[in-house]
């Protein structure tokens, strides 16, 4: 990611978005890269879609005014890397549990694809130029999130989507004394961006594929359906 500085607020915000790889993935998800890529750009999605949303909601028609204020861009950009963070964080663990959930696969595995795709994501959509993220630091909390993701239950359910409603509130660049008022509302709005997410990523995986491709049996079938 780069950071800019630019005197109109629309110029400015697609830079500022410019730097997440927003790639649309539209075809199945069949392999490990369409699964990594759905994962990667959906996160980046989010995670600008919802705070920017927010902010831009909070400063109402003040708003083109916080792109010449240098202090609001870096509090921006120092927002976009956390909730991207949490955002990859909830999604990546959901997806790996959902796409895998029929497939005969150890923990361990599972475990070792989302940190794999983690790292990619982190590493892809760096915004070098922001020392208060450090994405070695993200790293090392999702593998300790890892140890206890319970990937048969809860991982594959709405419930694994609780770092990026909270994230996205506390970092987003809004002072303390509005933010108290706005927590239900930002929180349910992340969640339900989340479900239409979840909705597009069931009905383009195609889990026989993607067996197949990890050179697997196709049917690790157990039920039809997975938990929302």
């Amino acid at each position: 990611m780069k950071q800019f500085e630019m005197s109109k607020a629309g110029e400015y915000w697609k830079l500022f978005i410019s730097g997440f790889n927003f790639r649309r993935h539209m075809g199945r998800i069949q392999d490990l890269d369409s699964l990594k890529e759905f994962i990667v750009t959906r996160s980046a999605f989010i995670a600008q879609k919802t705070l920017y949303g927010y902010v831009k909601t909070r400063m109402g028609t003040k708003y083109p005014e916080m792109f010449q204020d240098q202090n609001i861009i870096h509090s921006l950009n120092i927002a976009k890397m956390h909730a991207f963070d949490a955002c990859l964080s909830d999604f990546c663990i959901w997806a790996i549990a959902t796409a895998f959930s029929r497939m005969e696969m150890d923990d361990s595995g599972r475990a070792q694809i989302a940190l794999s795709i983690f790292k990619h994501g982190i590493h892809e959509n760096l915004e070098e130029s922001v020392d208060e993220f450090n994405p070695d630091d993200a790293v090392r909390a999702f593998e300790d999130r890892l140890a206890s993701v319970d990937w048969h239950g809860a991982a594959q359910t709405r419930d694994q989507f609780t770092l990026s409603p909270t994230r996205v509130v506390k970092w987003a660049p809004i002072s303390d004394d509005l933010k108290k008022y706005d927590i239900e509302y930002v929180e349910n709005s992340v969640k339900f961006a989340w479900a239409n997410i979840r909705r597009q990523f069931e009905k383009r995986l195609d889990r026989d594929a993607l067996a197949q491709n990890m050179g697997g049996p196709a049917a690790g079938v157990v039920a039809e359906g997975t938990p929302g």
